[in-house]
């Protein structure tokens, strides 16, 4: 009696579940790190779509306004750069009958098939760690826990600008400096999704340890600043062409198929994915390269006085000149300070210092005295 047509072999329920196998495991690792970088949820895209990264800026009016008159507004822009294209990437593997009678299975399909699923999902981070390089926050730091600082300082200070919020960030180094600068430290280094990390240290929530991160440079951006762009491969556009791959969850990151060639006695496996990690603000990723500082800063005083309701005023030169300057005082209930001028508040000493986006500084102490007959 002849077979039935569409039968469903063995052989069939091995490859399904092999497909599901893969996809599942890739995608549990990838929730994994999804929670690590804090990304609330991915974004589905059709191909073809344009990414476009971000840049803010406020520029403050100082102006000084008399009582009654109108305030006047301060410039905010956010500028819009393209990134480029999100678009479908196919993969496929073969292995030859001849493979796994010599290694068997194991060897020749299951561990291949682990290694192709490692190599996409390093693919999608080495993407995004090129693209973190260009962050446009940058500084230099004398050394590797000054860097780590200075970062977390500068993206928390840039969103706190835009009213965004920074209280979770994550810092990216290189594998070999971070344990430089562990040591014999026990500190626990965990991984998930291919990616090696230590939680909630020295003042990040998550630092990322990949040889990708050039040495001597730290990395460091807000998680809410972390989008997960992806193209859905189960689309029903795709099955029009008759290619139907396997996915698995309602966020379809990967598809994955494989067959037989009974004429060339080979397996072979399909995988196409189309994922895209970048941070939506570039000026919101701080790159500090940890060396010896080739800026400066001076203050024309080292000590100084001013009365009650009266203004001193402190001159910053920088080394190269134009260089930000940020102004702090000490205690803002005794003297102010704004672009150098200082106002006296309350009679006491304070003091006055003058901060490069790098950590350089220079200060100046205030004495502030009784206001003026």
């Amino acid at each position: 009696m002849a077979v039935p047509s569409n039968l469903t072999k063995s052989a069939n329920i091995a490859t399904r579940a092999r497909e599901i196998d893969f996809v599942t495991s890739f995608q549990d690792n990838w929730k994994a790190l999804q929670t690590i970088l804090g990304i609330s949820r991915p974004i589905k895209k059709a191909p073809g779509t344009v990414l476009k990264t971000k840049t803010a800026s406020i520029t403050l009016n100082t102006s000084s306004v008399a009582e009654g008159d109108e305030i006047p507004l301060s410039l905010a822009q956010v500028v819009e750069s393209t990134f480029g294209s999100i678009t479908i990437e196919k993969y496929a593997k073969a292995v030859s009958i001849e493979a796994v009678n010599e290694h068997g299975a194991e060897d020749a399909i299951v561990k291949t098939d682990e290694a192709l699923k490692k190599q996409l999902q390093n693919k999608v981070m080495n993407a995004f760690y090129t693209f973190l390089a260009t962050g446009t926050l940058t500084a230099t730091a004398s050394t590797f826990q000054m860097a780590i600082a200075n970062a977390l300082g500068l993206v928390k200070d840039k969103f706190e600008k835009m009213d965004k919020d920074s209280t979770s960030v994550v810092c990216f180094v290189n594998t070999l400096d971070a344990y430089d600068y562990l040591g014999a430290s026990s500190i626990s280094i965990q991984t998930e999704f291919g990616v090696n990390y230590i939680k909630n240290f020295m003042g990040a929530d998550v630092v990322i340890l990949s040889s990708k991160i050039a040495r001597n440079k730290v990395i460091a951006t807000p998680v809410d600043n972390i989008m997960l762009y992806y193209i859905d491969p189960s689309d029903s556009d795709f099955a029009k062409l008759g290619l139907e791959y396997t996915v698995v969850g309602d966020t379809n990151l990967i598809g994955f198929h494989a067959e037989g060639n009974y004429g060339r006695a080979i397996g072979t496996t399909y995988a196409i994915m189309g994922m895209q990690l970048l941070a939506e603000y570039l000026d919101g990723i701080a790159v500090v390269t940890v060396g010896a500082s080739t800026k400066s800063i001076t203050l024309d005083k080292a000590v100084d006085t001013v009365a009650v309701e009266g203004t001193t005023t402190l001159t910053a030169t920088t080394v190269p000149a134009g260089e930000t300057v940020t102004w702090a005082s000490s205690d803002t209930t005794v003297a102010t300070v704004a672009a150098g001028v200082v106002t006296g508040v309350a009679t006491g000493t304070v003091l006055i210092t003058a901060t490069l986006a790098g950590g350089e500084q220079a200060a100046c102490a205030i004495t502030v005295t009784p206001k003026n007959a």
